[in-house]
């Protein structure tokens, strides 16, 4: 599927991700490279020591230790054990060992799709309890997880015979450790090497405001997950029908897509091509 940009110039994939990026870099407060270097090789190993990450990363050891201890993810989603090696919490492989801490529910795609309603739904409400999600139903947060659960199945559906049954699938992600890391975010697919971070709205019409919140922790995501991985946010209006179109994110020139949940699938065509090969 081709997208156009403000400008009706025709925009690729990478230069539309870049875009969006880009804006949100200058918008969120920023992890600088060397946070991102040293944070990705802690959780790149089962363990390491500081004088062995600044022998990968080129750096001096003062620099090294200034960051294991001060840096926000260092000091948030890191620890140091007894061997003085230090781990990261959620480790930057598949699978993502450690993210299912901070879910409501987590999984390979087989396996969620293995689940009957019920089974997955007191799932979910556990694993919220355990992450401290406020399950207050007065506004129908239950209904709205069903309904996540809902379009998501039948996305599946639609990528039968596409999708590989090791991707991996998190709803209700929050990691609010402290005050220095915030990622929410709905539900977030994990393939080979895009993450989908998906906000639902149970709503048929484009807010503004919810198209920012959409790509409010995309740099967050990208500093999680690693450089191997291209973020993805996208805003879905669960009772708007056959709708996806790329939306202004804020005053800036990016554009964000937006789509129905019966469109979710051209989401995953446009960033993975399915329909080219």
């Amino acid at each position: 599927m081709k997208t156009f940009n403000r400008n009706g110039h025709f925009e690729s994939e990478r230069s539309r991700s870049y875009r969006i990026n880009q804006v949100i870099m200058k918008t969120r407060a920023q992890t600088d490279t060397l946070e991102r270097a040293i944070y990705s090789e802690i959780c790149s190993h089962d363990g390491i020591k500081a004088k062995d990450i600044g022998k990968k990363i080129a750096a001096d050891r003062k620099t090294i230790n200034q960051y294991l201890y001060k840096a926000p993810f260092m000091r948030e989603l890191c620890y140091q054990d007894r061997d003085f090696r230090w781990h990261g919490l959620i480790r930057q492989s598949r699978p993502h060992i450690g993210l299912g801490d901070f879910c409501g529910y987590y999984g390979t795609v087989q396996e969620f799709l293995a689940l009957k309603e019920n089974e997955w739904f007191e799932a979910m409400l556990s694993g919220c309890r355990n992450i401290g999600r406020n399950l207050n139903d007065t506004r129908g947060l239950f209904h709205s997880f069903l309904d996540c659960r809902e379009v998501m199945r039948q996305l599946f559906s639609d990528l039968e015979d596409i999708y590989q049954p090791d991707w991996e699938i998190a709803f209700e992600l929050r990691i609010n450790r402290a005050k220095y890391i915030r990622i929410y975010a709905d539900v977030l697919v994990i393939t080979e090497d895009k993450a989908f971070s998906l906000e639902f709205k149970m709503k048929d019409k484009i807010e503004p405001e919810e198209v920012l919140q959409s790509a409010k922790y995309t740099e967050y995501l990208e500093v999680l997950l690693g450089e191997d991985y291209d973020v993805i946010p996208c805003l879905v209006l669960t009772k708007a029908d056959d709708l996806y179109r790329h939306v202004p994110l804020g005053e800036s020139d990016a554009l964000l897509p937006v789509c129905s949940g019966n469109m979710l699938f051209n989401l995953f065509d446009e960033y993975m091509g399915f329909l080219d090969e």
